[in-house]
């Protein structure tokens, strides 16, 4: 609310550090296509193993670990669960279900924050209400003590800023005044600012974020934990927030820490998700398959460029050798000599 609110009438400047990063995401965003029609049975294993890592993973920010031998049989089986930590990584699994099922068709709303924090909090007594009583995120040092980090909005006044921050998200979006990733980086500060939930607010927040990605066209969180990055980066992860969030209150705060961790974390996960894309074992016959269904796309003359940008990962040797075999059985005709030559389909 207070961040959307200093955005409200849009940036004067953006950061060059920021600039970078939303360049990368948004030329790595541009290529997510291709490399779903490159090979979209492939990214099964993915998808499976993502949905993994991130219940586990972002349970475990929260303290809430699990036995490893029992986490296939709590994401993927039905059987009774153990105890509470497993009713909790369940019930995230089944938060990240619904965002991966319904994506852009579920609005962010109140109802739809509560919604999720009821799925991640299972049968506890307060699951998907709003916090009753003022809960302060307290820091607890190695002797024992303890004292207040950050003073979250009190309890009485949680529904009306839930109100404010969903419609300035709304509106931020609407107006396009704010690059839609700094927007969405924003919310999730804000969101974690009013610490809307006694408890679970962290996991809300990462689950919103994936759901905020899916609505912006990023889905790379489908296939690259983006939980899973965040505690791989915990120290840092709470150091921007600790940074950001000091002068929140009051609107002195500097959300450009926060910000800029958000884009690394998507960063990271394009850069994975192409690292790990191109290493996975191809079926055979699969590139065969993907320059065939390539070359049906054209509507006129083609050049083996052309195949490579439609088939990323596929090298040209293969790309010549289907071509020569198609042409072999007089389905495709070449126009010229040389590397820059013309092709195209019998009857065209």
């Amino acid at each position: 609310m207070m961040t959307l609110k200093q955005f409200s009438s849009g940036l004067d400047a953006v950061p060059i550090a920021t600039s970078w990063y939303l360049a990368d995401i948004g030329e790595a965003k541009g290529k997510q296509d291709l490399y779903k029609r490159q090979s979209p049975q492939r990214l099964k294993s993915l998808k499976e193993h993502a949905l993994i890592e991130s219940a586990v993973s972002s349970n475990r920010i929260e303290g809430v670990d699990v036995d490893h031998k029992r986490i296939g049989t709590i994401i993927f089986g039905k059987s009774l669960l153990h105890d509470r930590s497993e009713e909790e990584v369940r019930g995230y699994r089944e938060a990240l279900n619904l965002i991966h099922d319904a994506g852009p068709k579920l609005a962010i709303t109140e109802d739809s924050c509560r919604k999720l924090h009821r799925l991640t909090r299972g049968e506890i007594w307060d699951a998907g209400q709003y916090k009753e009583k003022d809960s302060d995120i307290i820091e607890k040092r190695m002797n024992g003590t303890s004292l207040i980090r950050f003073r979250t909005v009190a309890a009485d006044k949680t529904p009306v800023c839930m109100k404010a921050l969903i419609d300035s998200w709304r509106d931020c979006i609407g107006e396009a005044k704010v690059p839609p990733i700094i927007a969405m980086a924003a919310f999730n500060l804000d969101f974690l600012c009013i610490h809307p939930f006694r408890d679970g607010n962290g996991r809300v927040s990462r689950l919103l974020m994936l759901l905020q990605c899916y609505q912006l066209g990023i889905e790379v969180g489908r296939f690259i934990s983006l939980e899973r990055l965040i505690e791989q980066n915990k120290q840092r992860y709470y150091e921007t927030l600790n940074m950001s969030s000091e002068g929140w209150h009051e609107g002195r705060h500097n959300p450009w820490h926060y910000i800029n961790f958000i884009s690394f974390i998507l960063k990271s996960a394009y850069r994975e998700f192409e690292e790990r894309l191109g290493s996975l074992p191809r079926p055979r016959g699969e590139k065969t398959s993907l320059i065939r269904d390539a070359i049906k796309g054209f509507a006129g003359d083609f050049s083996v460029g052309d195949i490579q940008r439609e088939c990323p990962g596929v090298g040209i040797d293969m790309i010549r050798r289907v071509l020569k075999d198609l042409q072999g059985q007089g389905v495709v005709g070449c126009l010229g000599r040389g590397k820059n030559a013309k092709w195209n389909k019998i009857g065209n």
